[in-house]
């Protein structure tokens, strides 16, 4: 998307951002309709996708990935093609390239796209509550059972649920704010040796 031309880009990179403009009960929908044993997709996959588990990361992909291209997409577009050059001239293959040269770079931006993809997945509701067919103790997802709670005027236990996630996500935003540092030092340290 960043460096090649290719017929319907603009399309492409308008279809990245749909998550972003779409309701997200639009998007669970549309996604179960997809997915489903005789959706468009569904009766062509020799395993099933909707009201599983599976179909949970699927909805997460959809409405996190374009945070991930979002903030990715900038480090390629500035990423200058003569350090891939220099890197193939010194007889790097493909490969060596993108994980020695590339890769290092987008690693921030990644995990940045990551996280904030991460945190609106632990609050989405609309486009996972549909696909998940939510079946007890299979593929219940955590804020439909704390609304549950609510409705059945269980505060506390809605409360604990809650404070759960919290926890959680604190400590994987911690872990990644700390990766991020530490690749962050890391690209210092290499572009100053």
């Amino acid at each position: 998307m960043v460096r090649y031309p290719f017929p319907g880009k603009k399309i492409v990179d308008g279809l990245v951002d749909l998550p972003f403009a779409l309701p997200t009960a639009v998007a669970g929908i549309t996604l179960t309709t997809l997915y489903a044993q005789n959706g468009w997709f569904g009766k062509w996959l020799p395993f099933k996708v909707a009201f599983t588990p599976l179909g949970i990361i699927v909805a997460l992909i959809f409405v996190g990935l374009p945070f991930v291209v979002r903030m990715v997409q900038p480090v390629l577009q500035n990423f200058e093609s003569e350090t891939e050059e220099a890197s193939a001239s010194l007889g790097a293959n493909r490969w060596q390239t993108f994980t020695r040269v590339i890769f290092p770079q987008l690693i921030p931006a990644a995990l940045s796209g990551f996280a904030l993809a991460f945190a609106r997945s632990l609050g989405e509701y609309g486009s996972v509550v549909f696909i998940s067919g939510n079946l007890p103790f299979k593929t219940e997802i955590a804020p439909l059972i704390i609304m549950t709670k609510l409705e059945e005027f269980d505060y506390s236990g809605a409360t604990a649920i809650a404070a759960v996630l919290l926890v959680v996500s604190f400590i994987i935003l911690l872990i990644i704010n700390i990766l991020q540092w530490w690749s962050g030092k890391r690209y210092i340290n290499i572009n100053q040796g």
